[in-house]
């Protein structure tokens, strides 16, 4: 299993439309660490560690997010896995 390291800052209406929520719930079904928060410029910013195959069909879901939200762009960092614990919300 390779395990892998997502940074990744979504852009367009992902804010009020419960993102992270479904971002966490998605997470924790594919057994991914990390978190996931609402940026002060209107941009979700999430980190991303697990399976680079359960890390990849993530950053799909954050192509479009949940119902109601409208994605303009995702960009994606490719780093290296620092170990977190559980994937959590941050403020």
């Amino acid at each position: 299993m390779m395990r892998v390291r997502a940074h990744v800052y979504v852009r367009g209406r992902v804010q009020g439309v419960f993102f992270r929520y479904e971002t966490r719930e998605l997470a924790r079904k594919l057994g991914i660490q990390g978190w996931v928060r609402n940026l002060p410029d209107g941009r979700v910013e999430a980190v991303f560690e697990g399976e680079k195959k359960m890390v990849e069909e993530i950053i799909k879901f954050c192509q479009h997010g949940p119902p109601g939200a409208h994605v303009e762009g995702v960009d994606v960092r490719w780093e290296e896995p620092e170990g977190e614990p559980d994937f959590y919300i941050r403020w």
